[in-house]
Formats: structure tokens, C-alpha cells, sequence
């Protein structure tokens, strides 16, 4: 799964490094369209439905955080 969530936000944002950031939205690798896109392509993929309560910085800042909350997500379905 985490080379499944590195590759969308690689299509999502190319050239950055996600797999060493440690705060994505908080030093601002994805702005608020970034995040829109990222939430669709999740919810495509992996057949979830990301809620705006889930859309808080904590389950965006690392890829491991994104999939948590994937799996979470997927463990709630």
C-alpha cells in the first residue's frame, strides 16, 4: 500500500520527495488542490470515502499517516 500512496502523490505532485517528508502540509508540498486530488485518487484506488473530518494535517503530514488512515478507512467499510 505505501508504494500505491507514494506513486498517487508522485502523479499528484511530481518532484517531491514524499517518502523522506515529515510534514507535507505543514511546510506546504500540497496546497489545497493538491489535497483534493490526492483525496479523490485515494478514494479511487482504494475504494474508501476520505470525510472532510478526516481532512485535518495529522492524517496528511507523512505517507505513513495518509496510509493509516487509509487503512482505517478500509477497516471501517
Amino acid at each position: 500500500m505505501m508504494e500505491t500512496v507514494l506513486e498517487i502523490l508522485a502523479k499528484v505532485k511530481p518532484n517531491v520527495d514524499f517518502k523522506n517528508a515529515t510534514a507535507i502540509v505543514d511546510d506546504g508540498l500540497l496546497d489545497s488542490m493538491d489535497i483534493v486530488m490526492l483525496v479523490g485518487e485515494l478514494n479511487d484506488e482504494f475504494d474508501i470515502e476520505i470525510q472532510v473530518t478526516d481532512l485535518v494535517p495529522e492524517n496528511f503530514n507523512t505517507v505513513d499517516a495518509i496510509v493509516k488512515m487509509v487503512e482505517r478507512l478500509e477497516d471501517e467499510d
